[in-house]
């Protein structure tokens, strides 16, 4: 049943009309349409606000523990997507996790280029520990340049008076903005979703002449000395393969206790499709238990 499922995804996938490197205004739209066709469990709940001034959406599912908070940030290539566009798969981590989410709407390029994307997620955790949550019972969690960004807010924290989270977890990351991995081209006929042209038309709208070498857009390139407890997914039918094994060589070399799970035959944030995918749902079993173990420990 599990490579029926995969079959049947890559195939949704290879037919949707979503492009990452398409004209923003277009694709952004056809993504909030996606996303707003799967309807959410009647009883997520999903509230807009601010926090530190930045936009977010506090995303709650029953039996959740007040005490502990995970800080979620979408995908979409630091250009498309939004905190409401993100409710489903951040409800589906609350509930597993047992905790609320709060989703950051950090600012998008072209419009708002690098690095108002990271002052954001500084903002927003600022404001959550002056809130009262405790650096020990935060999690960030991301997706794609959500994940990204997770690692990069990470990185940041290192020059401010903020103590890290307890822990992170990161699903298919874009870490590498100069796509130099060889999985951008040795994966690309099994990507059913991304290719490395419209990565780099992404990451031209982000960092317009900012060096993509460097850390706080590449985080792979950067010293992570001292980050917490790091667990990477992804999926080995996806072009950014490399950019999450890179980031665990890099976060093991500098001492991060970090997992790296790499799971065989699905795309890009394959964790999204938990509805339809054994692998999906399993994958996100593991993420919980992940930073679950390290609130306790």
């Amino acid at each position: 049943m599990t490579q029926q499922q995969r079959q049947a995804l890559d195939e949704i996938l290879r037919h949707a009309p979503f492009d990452v490197g398409g004209e923003i205004t277009e694709q952004r739209g056809i993504f909030h349409e996606m996303i707003a066709a799967a309807p959410l469990p009647e009883d997520v709940s999903a509230k807009q606000g601010e926090l530190g001034g930045v936009p977010v959406v506090t995303v709650e599912t029953p039996g959740l523990d007040p005490s502990v908070a995970v800080l979620y940030f979408h995908g979409g290539a630091y250009a498309l997507g939004s905190a409401l566009d993100s409710v489903g798969l951040a409800a589906d981590v609350a509930r597993r996790v047992g905790a609320r989410a709060i989703s950051v709407d950090y600012r998008l390029a072209p419009e708002h280029p690098f690095p108002a994307a990271i002052e954001d997620a500084v903002a927003a955790y600022r404001a959550l520990l002056d809130g009262g949550v405790p650096s020990e019972r935060i999690a960030f969690v991301g997706e794609s340049a959500g994940g990204g960004l997770v690692a990069a807010t990470l990185l940041a924290l290192k020059d401010t008076d903020l103590p890290q989270p307890s822990a992170a977890a990161v699903f298919s990351p874009f870490v590498d903005m100069t796509v130099s991995g060889a999985s951008a081209t040795g994966k690309a006929a099994v990507d059913p979703a991304l290719t490395p042209e419209a990565m780099r038309i992404r990451v031209r709208d982000y960092l317009g002449d900012h060096d993509p070498a460097s850390p706080l857009a590449s985080p792979i390139f950067g010293d992570l000395t001292g980050l917490p407890p790091l667990l990477i997914q992804v999926g080995s039918h996806e072009i950014l393969l490399d950019d999450a094994v890179r980031l665990a060589a890099r976060a093991g070399a500098d001492d991060v206790p970090v997992e790296l799970q790499v799971w065989p035959g699905v795309p890009h944030v394959f964790q999204g499709f938990a509805g339809m995918l054994d692998d999906a749902d399993r994958a996100l079993n593991s993420a919980a238990e992940f930073v679950k173990r390290n609130w306790a420990g």
